[in-house]
């Protein structure tokens, strides 16, 4: 027997307890000791290569140390030792590896409060059926403050739902009483032209400004955008008449200060003097009022080379010179600076001239019968929409 000898912080006293006396070896043999750690070939391969993997989280790593240790035979308080860790820490992932195996050393448990649970269908129908007060459409803020949950929860949802309320897709569509029998001659003129003639897609790219920035920008250079102001001065506008031969992708362009009939039937006159004789011309232009002219039907039918062909009202999408009035406002004018008018002018012209070097057609790819199928879907869809609001 032994005595065990405490004092009382209060008053100081000592208190005597007797203790049976335990020899080393039976000491050693009630201490509490780590169970064996098995592993296999495919386990330790496993653990050998996050170790050693430069991808692995330091956390992971270090976890699939503790178990390669452990599996050699070391206890935990040397494993800790050599690791410079908490023993607790080396018998929790030790013990989490025992019962999971590599998934419960992958990831932490779940910390604090358990996580609120969103009503998914709740969720969407707000999102699809109704609106925010004072607003046009839900943000994750606006959503999460109705449902009482975080709003990366509403975002992670709406990403699993392929819900995207900030986004919104202009469309229309076109109510021509002869938008088939339109469709169907410009598609054919795309797909299967006519022999011995060509077809050139004209329109006119109206207000096209010459811009000259309030201050001199910043250039690009390595790490920095390249700066613009974004206020600007007012030089004057111009009018770019073009015509893209859907053959090769040759542009014939002329700038002009007004778009009337008058500079319709001068650009008409280029196009006149600048395509083989011999060719029959099929012009695909929009119903702009100029293009219908009486004095332009009068010049028509004098040369009856040319054959105008007319979009469909609210369908410019189908005039293939709106592909390049894209690329040339893109590539050329929208962060240009011009001082004066004949500036912005040559700049366009040194455009087209470059353009022309080596051109290059759009390829008209959808059939008619394709595009009206899907103008067919966007009616159906339109008007079931309307019968569901008017109900």
């Amino acid at each position: 027997m032994r005595l065990l000898v405490y004092r009382c912080i209060l008053d100081g006293t000592y208190l005597y307890l007797a203790a049976p006396m335990y020899s080393a070896c039976g000491a050693e043999m009630r201490m509490r000791v780590a169970a064996e750690m098995v592993l296999s070939e495919d386990e330790r391969a496993e653990l050998y290569r996050l170790v050693r993997s430069k991808l692995t989280s330091v956390r992971l790593a270090q976890r699939a140390q503790i178990v390669l240790l452990a599996s050699a035979g070391m206890q935990n308080k040397k494993i800790a030792e050599q690791l410079g860790i908490g023993r607790v820490q080396v018998a929790r992932w030790r013990e989490r590896y025992t019962q999971w195996r590599l998934a419960g050393i992958e990831r932490d448990l779940p910390r604090g409060a358990p996580p609120l649970k969103v009503d998914v269908s709740r969720l969407v129908e707000l999102t699809t059926q109704s609106k925010p007060k004072a607003a046009t459409h839900w943000s994750t803020r606006k959503m999460a403050e109705e449902l009482g949950v975080s709003a990366a929860s509403v975002s992670r949802h709406w990403r699993a739902n392929g819900l995207k309320p900030h986004v919104v897709r202009g469309f229309k569509i076109s109510r021509d009483p002869k938008f088939v029998e339109k469709l169907e001659d410009i598609v054919g003129l795309y797909m299967s032209p006519p022999e011995h003639a060509l077809v050139l897609c004209c329109d006119e790219k109206s207000q096209v400004q010459a811009l000259d920035r309030t201050q001199p920008g910043l250039p690009l250079k390595k790490g920095r955008a390249a700066t613009m102001t974004h206020d600007y001065k007012r030089n004057g506008t111009t009018t770019l008449f073009a015509a893209l031969n859907v053959l090769d992708g040759q542009v014939i362009g002329q700038c002009q200060k007004r778009h009337t009939h008058a500079e319709w039937l001068k650009f008409l006159r280029k196009i006149d003097r600048e395509t083989p004789k011999d060719k029959t011309l099929h012009l695909i232009a929009d119903n702009y009022a100029t293009h219908k002219h009486p004095s332009v039907q009068h010049w028509l039918s004098k040369h009856p080379r040319f054959n105008m062909h007319f979009t469909p009202t609210s369908a410019s999408w189908l005039n293939m010179v709106e592909r390049f009035f894209r690329d040339i406002t893109t590539e050329r004018l929208r962060r240009g600076v011009f001082t004066s008018v004949p500036e912005l002018i040559s700049a366009i012209d040194e455009y087209i001239a470059h353009h022309n070097i080596n051109p290059k057609p759009f390829i008209w790819t959808k059939s008619a019968r394709d595009i009206l199928q899907k103008v067919i879907r966007a009616n159906s869809r339109l008007s079931s929409k309307q019968n569901e609001t008017l109900h």
